[in-house]
Parts: structure tokens; sequence; C-alpha cells
């Protein structure tokens, strides 16, 4: 089996802001000395994440990023009729294993300081242990990490994008996809859009000014973005799961997600609801590499996606050329060649 999956995708952006910096305006990076536009990684995993594709192709087996996970145990110990001081208590020494808890002062006593990736055969162990102690029974929470954090199991979304627990390091997950910041393969200048509305129950004899006045940053192009994953140890994360062929349903949905979810910053104001327009997916057990050096140089000319596409075929066939094939097997998207493959071939090549 090929140890790993890589995508690269181009996709072209109409005016948006799909992701803002602090000061509101599109995200941007200086490369080849030029200004692109460039999209975090950590939106699109979150729109990738939280996205109908994923929901409905992973069904049972997504995990909840939360700081409330001492409130899900807190109303389950409520349905049970527990007592509120020993049901608070429970629930906080609960959360605790998962990260550090709010003061008891509070206005949210269980809820941990940072947000935790929590899987759902981690809830169902909360659950339980809680139910444990309201019964009575004795418990030393450090002897039942193993049975409340886990170094494998079912969420696929924790088993692609990892996670990190700062109280319990051991049960760390490394994330088997990377993902770059997605940027334009050409020189971009973010424009205002200056914008005003109007107050509808103002009279015409009143004066003849806006109700609000506004400015919004913007920007066009077509971004180029890189995912490479390691197959090998999204089945080390799924542990036993891989044998049901979740990890083959969760690189579909990825592939499907990349090209065809965008991050959701904006989208009222300009609909910017795009599609992959080039997708090169490769596999193989070589050194992954990005192509984004075909677009150290920016391109240029009328018609950004061609161009785009020109040259990162040059830039690879020139990268094999020199230091070998990147890849065993390929499939091509290409939305101005009929005989490409399509979305649901794309997906199959990932899963298989």
């Amino acid at each position: 089996m090929s140890r790993f999956l890589q995508l690269h995708l181009l996709t072209f952006y109409p005016p948006s802001n799909v992701n803002r910096d602090d000061t509101g305006n599109p995200k941007t990076a200086t490369v080849g000395g030029v200004t692109r536009l460039r999209i975090s990684s950590q939106a699109l995993k979150r729109a990738w994440r939280t996205s109908d594709v994923f929901g409905s192709a992973l069904t049972g087996h997504m995990g909840q990023r939360t700081q409330r996970l001492g409130e899900e145990v807190l109303a389950h110990l409520h349905e049970n009729g527990v007592e509120e001081k020993k049901a608070v208590t429970i629930a906080r020494e609960i959360a605790g294993v998962y990260g550090k808890v709010k003061g008891e002062k509070d206005a949210n006593p269980t809820r941990t300081e940072q947000l935790v990736f929590i899987s759902p055969s981690e809830r169902e162990a909360a659950l339980a242990v809680a139910d444990r102690l309201a019964s009575g029974e004795k418990i030393d929470l450090k002897k039942e990490q193993d049975t409340l954090l886990h170094r494998a199991d079912s969420a696929a979304d924790i088993a692609l994008f990892g996670r990190m627990l700062a109280s319990a390091p051991t049960f760390n997950r490394e994330a088997a996809v990377q993902v770059a910041h997605a940027i334009t393969t050409h020189r971009v200048t973010v424009e205002d859009d200056y914008y005003t509305a109007i107050d509808d129950l103002k009279r015409d004899e009143e004066d003849a000014g806006a109700g609000f006045l506004g400015e919004a940053g913007f920007g066009s192009g077509v971004f180029y973005l890189y995912l490479c994953i390691n197959r090998d140890l999204l089945k080390k994360n799924l542990g036993d799961e891989c044998e049901t062929g979740v990890a083959e349903v969760a690189l579909g949905a990825l592939a499907e997600a990349a090209m065809t979810v965008s991050p959701s910053g904006k989208q009222n104001s300009f609909a910017a609801l795009a599609r992959a327009g080039y997708v090169l997916a490769e596999k193989g057990n070589a050194q992954p590499r990005t192509l984004a050096g075909a677009f150290a140089r920016p391109v240029g000319g009328a018609d950004l996606m061609e161009q785009s596409i020109k040259a990162l075929k040059e830039f690879r066939s020139e990268l094999t050329r020199v230091y070998g094939a990147g890849a065993d097997e390929t499939c091509e998207l290409d939305l101005g060649d009929k005989k490409s493959a399509t979305l649901a071939d794309i997906v199959a090549f990932c899963r298989s």
C-alpha cells in the first residue's frame, strides 16, 4: 500500500473575504516579492471538519472540540437524579482529566480552560465513570486515564487532524494530515468595499445621508492548496477501526471537502462558494513534496487558471527529471478537459 496521499488543488475565488486577519481584511502573504491572498490551514480544516460532507460520511465517527464536556457530564448526572453539589464535584473531577478546569466560583465551573478534542468513545467513557462515582465507588482518576483517554479510536477527524492535551501529553495524537496555507498563484491587490445602509423609516424631508457607513476588504484569485496524508499514521490513529473502512471513508470525505467546501467568512456578502478547477491526486512511498515552488514567480496573463495549471505541470515535470518520480499513481481533474477525472473519480482514487 502507498504510504502517502498528496493533493494539489487550484481553486478560483471571486471577490471575497473568506478568511480575515485582525483588521478584518483578507489574510495575505508576501511570496516572490509580491502580495498574495492567503487562506490559513486552520480556517480550511475547520470548514472541512464541520461541513455536511464530513457529517454525512462520518456519522458516529466525529469528535467534538469543546470546553464543555464537564457540562455534558453534569447534565447526565442531573438526568439521573444526582444531587447538585455532588454532581458538580464529579463533573469537575471528570473534566479535570481532559484539561485544566475553571475555578469553583467561575460562572461555568465545569468547563475546561482549553478547547479539547473528545472522541465519541471518550465521551461515553466519561459518562460511565461519572455514573460509577455517583454510585459511591471510590475511583482514582489518575489510574483511570486509559479508560477516559484513548490513544486510538474511531474519531476520524481526530485521527486526521490530531490533538494536543497539555494535561495528558501521552494521549496526544499526531495529525495524519498536513495542510498548507492556500496562497494565490499571482500578485493580488486587496481592495476596499465602501458600503452604506439606509434607514427605511427615514422621511424624504430629512437629510439624505445613510444610516450607516462601512468598509470591508476583499480580493480575488486562483489559490494553490497542498495536502499530504500519511495513510499509515491515519490507520494507527484509528486503531482497530481501520479494519471497518473508516480510514477509506475519511480520505474520501477529506478529498471531497477540500474540492467543494469553502471557509464561511463573509459568505453572506460575497457568496464565494468555490469548487476546485484543477486537482492532482498522487499516491506513493516517495518523500512528499509541495508544488508551491511553481508559483514562487507569480503567474500572469488573462487566464490565471490556465497559466497556473501550466506552471504547476512544468514545475512538477522538472522535479521529476531532477529527483525522480514523486508518486506511483496519479488521478487528475481539469475543468477545461472533458476527458479528465471527475469528483467521484478523485474520491474513489483517494479511498482505494
